[in-house]
């Protein structure tokens, strides 16, 4: 008898103990599901993030193309008023005896340089408001390409009607150096991409840097530091992503176009970059502004 209870005993242990074990084990698979539960919820609301802001950007670039329409339209709307009154007026000025035949053939000239000069302001606004849109389209792919880079080690914005990408030196390059890092090329890779998507761009490479003085066996200077670097960006992209070099100018600034005042680690982290400028191409833009360019 005694050993039948031992025996009873010894399997109601033995249980217990198997069904701790399933108990602790389901426990940590739950916890396990709720770290990833709470990691997805994180990039779920960093993807959020993000998209608002892209839709951000993309509304205010509709408003400025909404704007610039409204503008066209605007001035086209007096081309026709102005052509519509000058046809009346030649209409009643025909049947004046006054008027000489070659006073009338003047303002024939006049009316029809004025209409040339319509059609140019049409032709103007339609390549402003073509290069418009190709900077927000720009800007979208390369924020969407770029989504996971720090905003500290790369910026994008439009100045001047032109696009720019400025790239922190923190990230490219060793202190002292125009040597590309190798985690930099994954940045320079995807904004290759988007300026092979594009061949009607030129692109400028500028390099700044701070006050700093520098002047090494391989560097006389920051005007020296700030071109090797442009070139060594410069190269990169051709050479490892087929960027077309005739493409591209690189320049240096050196210290003296600085973003803000040299007066501080923080401003001058700031004011060592490279900036990449995405422009339509000068040649192209300038024969709007020349009759028959081009013909």
């Amino acid at each position: 008898m005694k050993q039948t209870l031992l025996a009873v005993a010894m399997l109601f242990i033995l249980g217990s103990c198997a069904s701790k074990k399933k108990l602790l084990s389901a426990q940590k698979q739950a916890n396990e599901i709720q770290i990833q539960l709470d990691k997805a919820r994180a990039d779920l609301n960093d993807c959020d993030s993000r998209t608002a802001s892209l839709n951000n950007d993309l509304k205010a670039k509709n408003d400025e193309l909404t704007s610039k329409n409204a503008k066209m339209k605007e001035l086209e709307e007096q081309v026709e008023f102005l052509k519509k009154n000058n046809n009346n007026l030649l209409d009643r000025m025909s049947d004046l005896s006054v008027i000489s035949k070659e006073g009338s053939e003047s303002i024939k000239k006049s009316l029809a340089m004025m209409d040339q000069q319509g059609s140019q302001i049409r032709d103007l606004n339609k390549s402003i408001q073509h290069k418009d849109s190709l900077n927000m389209a720009l800007v979208l792919n390369l924020k969407r390409s770029l989504a996971d880079v720090s905003d500290e080690d790369v910026q994008i914005e439009v100045k001047k009607g032109v696009v720019y990408v400025s790239l922190s030196d923190k990230m490219l390059f060793r202190s002292g150096s125009s040597v590309i890092n190798t985690a930099a090329e994954t940045v320079l890779s995807k904004v290759a991409k988007i300026l092979n998507d594009y061949k009607e761009i030129e692109i400028l490479i500028e390099g700044h840097t701070d006050n700093v003085p520098i002047a090494t066996d391989k560097v006389a200077d920051n005007w020296d530091l700030s071109v090797l670097r442009a070139t060594s960006v410069a190269r990169t992209l051709q050479k490892k992503y087929g960027v077309e070099p005739v493409r591209m100018i690189a320049g240096g600034r050196g210290e003296y176009l600085p973003k803000v005042a040299n007066d501080s680690a923080p401003n001058r982290s700031l004011n060592r970059r490279t900036e990449i400028i995405i422009t339509p191409k000068l040649d192209q833009f300038f024969n709007l502004y020349t009759p028959n360019a081009g013909k």
